[in-house]
């Protein structure tokens, strides 16, 4: 029974270490470094979760369709070091998001680079996962 018992309990351990390993992934895993884009839109949705933020902006095209994109982000305590800060943004907000496609094509983005409702730029991006080098620091000197 007790062997039973240890086994199971390793099972489970190890199911939850690979949904965690899943969770948190390297830039190049799932977006391309090729494929900049800029979203303006209106925020929808704020996920403060570790080890990745998303928002989500309902972003309106030159046609005039409207489509929910989700921008991926650090984590949340990532994100308050750099400034950003969950009293930041609110629902019906109008921010501008620098970051790079997702390779599967689908409606979301690595957010790099975060233009807040006051006008400061912040990094979005996952320390060390890779990616491309923010640029938030030189655009704040302009």
């Amino acid at each position: 029974m007790k062997l039973k018992f240890a086994l199971l309990f390793a099972v489970a351990g190890l199911l939850a270490s690979v949904e965690l390993a899943q969770a948190h992934h390297s830039f190049a895993a799932e977006f391309d470094g090729a494929k900049a884009v800029r979203l303006v839109g209106k925020l929808t949705k704020i996920e403060w979760t570790n080890p990745h933020s998303y928002f989500y902006l309902d972003v309106t095209s030159a046609s005039g369709k409207v489509a929910n994109w989700g921008c991926e982000a650090g984590a949340p305590g990532a994100l308050s070091r750099r400034g950003f800060k969950r009293g930041d943004i609110k629902l019906g907000d109008t921010l501008v998001v620098d970051g790079y496609l997702a390779k599967d094509g689908s409606h979301l983005i690595d957010a790099r680079r975060v233009t807040l409702p006051d006008g400061r730029v912040v990094s979005g991006g996952s320390a060390g996962d890779g990616g491309p080098e923010d640029s938030a620091a030189a655009t704040q000197k302009r």
